[in-house]
């Protein structure tokens, strides 16, 4: 795996690209001169963990047959303000999903999803607490 990050601005605007030419970008906070041209860095790690742990549920579901119509992610997250550096506290990631879907199933897919194979969430887990809920939605 390998990133490429090059500077936009004279300032702290980043564009980053993956080997596939995909491309996203960051910027630092406005208190230390960001311009809201981007994601900020900590921003990119939440955006990793939904990610990683949609595909995943997404995949279970999709293994196990079940009629999923769609799904949405939002994440809430705390940080540990007076640490330096301020790492994430709580990180609270809530998954609606819609479509005839049986309770059990999607409370597995979860469970697997958090404990197996989200890299990110075992990563992020050891220095935050991470905390999943769910709804469907028929």
């Amino acid at each position: 795996m390998e990133i490429n990050l090059i500077r936009k601005n004279n300032k702290f605007n980043f564009e980053a690209q993956n080997p596939s030419g995909q491309t996203v970008e960051l910027d630092a906070k406005p208190e230390i001169g960001g311009e809201g041209k981007g994601f900020r860095p900590m921003e990119m790690l939440l955006v990793g963990l939904g990610g990683c742990s949609g595909i995943d549920v997404v995949n279970v579901l999709t293994k196990q047959k079940e009629p999923l119509n769609d799904v949405k992610i939002n994440i809430k997250a705390t940080r540990k303000d007076e640490e330096m550096p301020p790492i994430f506290d709580v990180i609270n990631i809530h998954f609606d999903l819609y479509g005839p879907l049986n309770v059990q199933k999607v409370e597995r897919a979860l469970a697997l999803t958090f404990e197996k194979y989200c890299s990110v969430s075992n990563i992020l887990e050891r220095s935050a607490t991470l905390n999943f809920t769910y709804e469907i939605h028929q």
